[in-house]
């Protein structure tokens, strides 16, 4: 059975369902080749290696992939972004239906939104059934993260949006949440399927911490609690830095730390030397391949997200990743993300835009002992490989391929 991956972004751009994915699929037994753009997240500039061209074809690990032109922009200009994603939906709709071969499904990866336009040339004349993996609500996320205001702007993405979900053949969503506004939105309900994401299960290796590389970071001889990955407007991250002001006047010992990019990460570094907050540190980013190593530094992982309905039906991409890394977590995000957190008694969860629960929920994790923390740890790891891993996902994914 061939498959056929239409995804705007993958490999070696940061992508969870990018490279792993398709060899995981082809473990299982399926020819698959992947049609995308050239890298350019998220920085908004082309990799070194490549340009910008009609077409260039690659083989990454035993992988065929295809890649398309697009206007690459990752900054804070929202017709900039709009200029990207546009950019290679038509490219894949009028070029790259030329050099893909047929195949029996076409997974269509969204966000953004707009890839479904490919999706349905390909889905036309290249492929007998579509699969649309919904990773983010549209326009849903726009709204919610200012990206766009403009109702009339919202309608049309709106429209465009349940245009799509009639013409594909299944949906697969993230969380149950999901699930059920799609329900509400029309879909069908015996067409969609919930399959949690996995991570990088890189960061399942016993990582030994580095106490050299700890001192060199300032971390040594703290309580940590880390940040990691996108600092954007959709994090909130203001809130955690209110609560590191509040946890700084009774426990000196405890430590936030940051470690990522995103457009809101310099300001947040000025809002902390302008405001000289004694406990908040920024660490240089790092390849994806190290974060592994700077999580095994940490003694709590942090999930945060701002107070929007949208995030109660979504789970934050980290938490598989910190699932997996084997680390207690407080989770500042309510609904079906505090729930699994809770379930797999992995941390702790608060409230969401909420200084004073957070530095509360911190306080409490400091004074947890070193064995409790482990259990927590160790229940983390568990659920994510008995509910969320590389494994357990594609084989959920290659039953509906089977099934269409």
């Amino acid at each position: 059975m061939r498959v056929l991956i239409l995804s705007q972004g993958f490999n070696p751009e940061p992508h969870f369902k990018g490279l792993s994915f398709a060899r995981e699929l082809m473990r299982q037994g399926f020819e698959v080749q992947v049609l995308t753009g050239f890298p350019n997240y998220p920085g908004g500039k082309v990799y070194p290696g490549y340009k910008i061209k009609l077409i260039q074809k690659e083989v990454i690990e035993g992988v065929e992939i295809i890649r398309v032109p697009l206007y690459p922009s990752h900054d804070f200009s929202p017709l900039k972004r709009i200029a990207t994603y546009i950019s290679f939906a038509l490219s894949a709709a009028f070029i790259g239906v030329w050099f893909v071969r047929r195949a029996d499904i076409l997974y269509i990866y969204q966000p953004p939104a707009s890839t479904p336009f490919g999706g349905l040339m390909l889905r036309l004349f290249k492929a007998k059934r579509a699969v649309l993996d919904i990773q983010d609500l549209w326009p849903d996320t726009l709204q919610a993260t200012g990206m766009m205001n403009s109702s009339l702007l919202l309608k049309i993405v709106g429209a465009f949006c349940k245009f799509t979900y009639s013409w594909v053949d299944h949906i697969v969503v993230l969380s149950d949440g999901f699930k059920k506004c799609l329900i509400e939105r029309g879909v069908p309900e015996n067409k969609i399927t919930t399959i949690y994401n996995w991570a990088d299960e890189s960061a399942e290796k016993k990582y030994i911490p580095d106490q050299n590389r700890a001192r060199d970071l300032g971390l040594l001889g703290k309580f940590t609690i880390l940040f990691a990955g996108q600092m954007g407007k959709a994090q909130g991250l203001d809130s955690v830095i209110d609560a590191a002001k509040i946890v700084s006047k009774t426990h000196p010992d405890i430590q936030f730390a940051f470690i990522g990019g995103g457009i809101e990460r310099d300001r947040l570094q000025r809002r902390v030397i302008s405001e000289a907050i004694p406990n908040v540190i920024f660490l240089e980013r790092v390849p994806i391949t190290d974060i592994g190593n700077i999580l095994a530094l940490a003694d709590v992982l942090l999930v945060h997200l701002k107070n929007d309905p949208l995030f109660e039906i979504t789970i934050p991409s980290k938490t598989q990743g910190y699932l997996a890394s084997g680390k207690p977590i407080i989770m500042a995000v309510p609904g079906e993300s505090a729930e699994i957190i809770d379930r797999a008694r992995a941390g702790v969860s608060c409230k969401p835009d909420d200084p004073d629960a957070l530095a509360i929920a911190c306080i409490n994790l400091s004074h947890n002992s070193p064995t409790e923390r482990a259990e927590m740890s160790k229940n983390g790891l568990e659920f994510y490989r008995k509910e969320m891993s590389l494994s357990v996902g594609v084989s959920k994914f290659t039953k509906i391929f089977k099934d269409l």
